[in-house]
C-alpha cells in the first residue's frame, strides 16, 4: 500500500514533456512609408545567439541611410536566412529565424527553407503565368523575288568580258567586279540591269577579341537608384524654371566675424559658417512669402506654416537632405549645431527616416568648392530648391569713392522653382525677401 502511495507521489510531481518548439519567422521590416526593398548591411548578433529587448539585431541599408533594428523582444537568432551584403530584399520576405529561450534549435534550418519556399510561392501566386496560345504554324515565307547572286567563279585573268558601254560605266562608278555579274543579254552579256541588280556576298565576318577592360563596374546601390529615379523623375515631369540674383555677403562676413569671435571665447568648436546665415534667410524669407513653401500633392497645394529646411550633405554613398526643423524659430547657433550634427550623421550613414524624409524646401550650397553657379533640380514634392555658389570679390560702380568703383564680395544665387505652384512674380518676391535678409543681417536679430 505504502509503495503504491509513494508511486502515485512520484507520477504527480515528476512528468517528461516534450521540447518546445516555437520557432518564429522574421521579416524583412518597412522602415518608412514608401520603402519596398532594402539591404542587409551587417548582423550584429550569431547564429544562435541570445539577444534581449532593445539590443540590434541587424543594420538594413535603405534607399537614404543604414539603419539599426533593435529586439523588440528577449529571444534567439536561431538562424540567418539573408546573410550580410545581401541586395533588394523586398519587404516581407523572412530574413531571420528567431526562437524564445528553450525552444528546440534543431529544426530551424529546415523551418528557414519552409519559410523561404512559402514567401517565393506566394510571390508567383500573385503574378500567375497567363495561359499559353496554341501554336499557330507559320505561313510559307514567300521565296525572294530578287536577282539572285551568281556564286560562279570569276573568270581567268586575261579573258574577255562582254559588257554593254553603260553598264561598264556603272560597275566603274559603284566598284563592282565585271567578272562576277552573270550577264543576261545576247551571248551572256552583261547589260545594265545587271550591274544594277548586282548584289555582292556578304564579307566574312572576323571575331574582334575585346581588349583589357580599362574601366572598373561599381554596382548601384539601393541610395544610389532612389536618387536617380527620384530625380530623373522630377526633371521629366516638373515644370522647372530659374531665376537668378546676385547678393552682396560684406555686412554677413563681418557680422559673421565678430560672432565667431565671441564663440571661440567660450567654446573653440562653436564657429558659424555663412550656410548657417543661409539656412536663417531662407526660413525668414519663407514667412514673408509662404506660397514658396509649398508642395504639389496631386489634387490640392500644401503652404507649410512651418520652414523645416532641407540641408543637401555629400556622403560617399550619394546626396542626402537632412532637415533643419523649423529653422525660422531657432537662432543661428542652435541652426550651426544642429547643421553640423546632423551633416556627421548622414556621412556616417547613422540618420534615422525621421530626420530625412519630409522637408519644405532645400539649399544646395556648393561655394566650398569653388562652383560659382549652377542649377539644381527640385525635390518633389518641394516646390522649390535653391542652389547657392561661391562667394567672389566683384567690382561695382561706386560714384561716392574716389575711384568711382569698389570691391565687395558677391554671392550668386539660383532658386528653381514648380511653376505648378509657384508663380515667376512669387519666386521673385521670394528671392527678393531672402536677398535682403542677407543684405542686413541685422533683421534676423528683430
Amino acid at each position: 500500500m505504502a509503495s503504491l502511495a509513494a508511486a502515485r507521489l512520484f507520477t504527480r510531481r515528476f512528468h517528461l514533456s516534450p521540447r518546445r518548439s516555437a520557432l518564429s519567422r522574421f521579416n524583412m521590416p518597412a522602415m518608412s512609408p514608401t520603402m519596398s526593398e532594402g539591404g542587409i548591411a551587417a548582423w550584429k548578433k550569431k547564429e544562435g545567439e541570445a539577444f534581449a529587448t532593445g539590443d540590434v539585431l541587424l543594420e538594413i541599408e535603405t534607399d537614404k541611410a543604414t539603419i539599426d533594428v533593435e529586439a523588440q523582444d528577449d529571444g534567439i537568432l536561431a538562424k540567418i536566412i539573408a546573410q550580410d551584403g545581401a541586395k533588394g530584399v523586398q519587404v516581407g520576405v523572412p530574413i531571420a529565424i528567431l526562437a524564445e529561450e528553450g525552444d528546440d534549435l534543431s529544426g530551424a534550418a529546415e523551418f528557414a527553407s519552409q519559410a523561404v519556399s512559402e514567401s517565393t510561392s506566394a510571390g508567383k501566386s500573385e503574378k500567375a503565368p497567363e495561359p499559353s496560345k496554341p501554336a499557330t504554324p507559320e505561313p510559307p515565307r514567300p521565296e525572294p523575288s530578287g536577282p539572285q547572286v551568281d556564286s560562279k567563279p570569276e573568270l581567268p585573268t586575261g579573258d574577255r568580258i562582254f559588257a554593254s558601254p553603260i553598264a561598264k560605266k556603272i560597275a566603274l562608278e559603284r566598284g563592282i567586279p565585271l567578272a562576277q555579274i552573270k550577264g543576261s543579254g545576247p551571248s551572256g552579256r552583261i547589260i545594265r540591269v545587271d550591274v544594277e541588280n548586282y548584289k555582292s556576298a556578304p564579307a566574312p565576318t572576323t571575331t574582334v577579341l575585346p581588349a583589357a577592360a580599362d574601366y572598373v563596374d561599381t554596382p548601384i546601390s539601393n541610395m544610389r537608384r532612389t536618387i536617380g529615379s527620384r530625380l530623373t523623375q522630377s526633371k521629366q515631369e516638373l515644370p522647372h524654371y530659374y531665376l537668378t540674383v546676385n547678393v552682396n555677403m560684406d555686412k554677413v562676413l563681418k557680422l559673421r566675424e565678430v560672432f565667431n569671435k565671441t564663440l571661440t571665447e567660450k567654446d573653440k568648436s562653436a564657429k558659424l559658417s555663412v550656410n548657417d546665415f543661409i539656412v536663417k534667410a531662407v526660413a525668414c524669407a519663407l514667412s514673408d512669402v509662404p506660397e514658396a513653401n509649398s508642395a504639389w500633392l496631386g489634387e490640392v497645394i500644401r503652404t507649410y506654416k512651418k520652414a523645416d529646411i532641407c540641408v543637401a550633405v555629400a556622403t560617399p554613398t550619394g546626396l542626402i537632405t537632412p532637415i533643419v526643423k523649423d529653422a525660422g524659430s531657432k537662432g543661428l547657433a542652435t541652426i550651426s549645431a544642429e547643421t553640423k550634427a546632423l551633416a556627421k550623421k548622414a556621412r556616417d550613414g547613422k540618420l534615422q527616416p525621421a530626420e530625412y524624409q519630409g522637408g519644405t524646401f532645400t539649399i544646395s550650397n556648393l561655394g566650398m568648392y569653388g562652383v560659382e553657379h549652377f542649377t539644381a533640380i527640385i525635390n518633389p514634392p518641394q516646390s522649390c530648391i535653391l542652389a547657392v555658389g561661391a562667394t567672389q570679390p566683384t567690382l561695382v560702380p561706386a560714384p561716392e569713392e574716389e575711384r568711382g568703383f569698389k570691391t565687395v564680395q558677391i554671392m550668386k544665387v539660383t532658386l528653381s522653382s514648380d511653376h505648378r505652384t509657384v508663380d515667376g512674380a512669387v519666386g521673385a518676391r521670394w528671392l527678393a525677401a531672402f536677398k535682403g535678409y542677407l543684405e542686413n543681417p541685422l533683421t534676423f536679430m528683430l
